[in-house]
């Protein structure tokens, strides 16, 4: 008989607390909550439309992976906002029952013998890839949010592959396990007895600290205290209680500039002599050739205003702010593309990051509300916001939205 001192011996786990109705009401939440961040993960992904130019796929070998990517739209113009929202929140929320679920599991982690039969074998294969996957994904999620890039790699690529070994995983665990799960919590709801799992029930149990309901009350207490803390950064009237957001908390200055950034001009390596009067012309290419504009010229151009926020991968979003410029459609027709225009592909005086240069699909291009903007909220653009110009459309990723532009080339990508 194994010593209980060792993991492989089922007395070595001794919390009166694990057991299939714990594990199953967890597994039950999970199975809902993942499913929502896959679906939303995808629909983050499609919205960079990374099918349209090189330049926006960050995933350039996901062959059949790309199946369900379409052109993104343009109505709602709230939609990235809210499924981006979505996403990040739930996942940060999602967490403390991801870790409860692990831990009442891990003893089969640990089950021997490794295999009893090939079906034994696949299933425990999949829950290593589960594990593995879950806290990769989840890991990797968060730090993104926090602006922590400790991970080898791009944290697109990474994330990307990463949730569809998981969600495989997943799928294939929830095949096998959701009918026993949803019997013992029906059996739980009354008041019989769960199905005994051997591998979960601990033979020498400890005496109990806390009962499982109280135990799945604080569960979910530590979610919705995550929650809380994440899901302000979404509203402008919350932003303050975003604790564990990094656009939380106040706004960056007052005025009508005062809305949220995720890089600074500083940091984006912006020469302010490039940007003056006197220096900054906006190139504008495409069927006729190319035309040269000051920042005068532009603002003599018919202007147009489109109420839209800004929202970003790591969650964070502004409500609505007033942008007024140029609609991308007019400045199309001035090199030829009168009607309906074509792609367009953007380059900004940025030095760095992987958004210096953006391509956005005709769509995009033809919504009256799409802009290269001159001014928010009645002031000029602030430096930070992408002073002289930058592109504003609706619903799309804020990297997509570029700041600091530098050229304009309209035509098929």
């Amino acid at each position: 008989m194994d010593a209980p001192h060792l993991p492989t011996s089922p007395g070595f786990w001794r919390s009166p607390l694990r057991g299939p109705r714990f594990t199953s009401v967890l597994g039950l939440v999970l199975l809902v909550g993942i499913t929502v961040l896959f679906v939303t993960g995808l629909l983050s992904y499609a919205a960079y439309n990374p099918g349209l130019s090189p330049v926006n796929d960050k995933t350039p070998d996901k062959g059949i992976l790309g199946f369900y990517l379409f052109a993104w739209p343009t109505h709602p113009h709230w939609l990235y906002r809210l499924t981006q929202g979505v996403h990040v929140t739930l996942g940060i929320t999602l967490i403390p029952v991801l870790l409860a679920k692990l831990w009442s599991v891990i003893p089969r982690l640990f089950a021997l013998p490794p295999a009893r039969s090939l079906a034994h074998a696949l299933e425990r294969i999949s829950l290593l890839l589960l594990v593995g996957g879950g806290l990769f994904e989840f890991v990797t999620g968060a730090l993104n949010v926090q602006l922590d890039y400790v991970f080898p790699g791009s944290f697109y690529p990474l994330h990307f592959y990463g949730a569809w070994v998981f969600f495989a995983a997943f799928l294939a665990h929830a095949v096998l396990k959701t009918p026993a799960a949803v019997r013992n919590v029906r059996r739980m709801r009354g008041g019989e007895p769960a199905a005994v799992e051997g591998e979960l029930v601990s033979p020498r149990p400890a005496p109990p600290t806390v009962s499982r309901r109280g135990a799945l009350w604080f569960v979910g207490g530590g979610s919705a205290l995550l929650f809380t803390t994440t899901v302000g950064q979404d509203f402008d009237g919350l932003r303050r209680t975003a604790l564990l957001a990094p656009h939380g908390g106040a706004d960056p200055v007052s005025g009508p500039n005062g809305f949220q950034i995720n890089k600074t001009a500083a940091y984006a390596g912006i020469d302010p002599a490039e940007t003056s009067a006197e220096a900054w012309r906006l190139v504008v290419t495409g069927r006729t050739g190319t035309v040269r504009l000051s920042r005068a010229q532009l603002a003599e151009l018919p202007l147009h205003s489109s109420a839209l926020p800004i929202a970003c991968v790591e969650g964070w979003s502004t409500s609505d702010q007033w942008w007024r410029g140029v609609r991308l459609r007019d400045l199309a027709a001035l090199v030829g593309h009168e009607g309906d225009p074509p792609d367009l592909f953007v380059e900004s005086l940025q030095r760095h990051g992987a958004f210096r240069r953006a391509a956005l699909r005709a769509n995009q291009v033809a919504d009256p509300r799409s802009l290269l903007a001159l001014y928010v909220n009645g002031e000029d653009l602030s430096p930070d916001h992408g002073h002289p110009a930058r592109v504003i459309v609706p619903a799309a990723p804020g990297v997509l939205n570029t700041k600091w532009v530098a050229r304009l080339t309209f035509g098929d990508l």
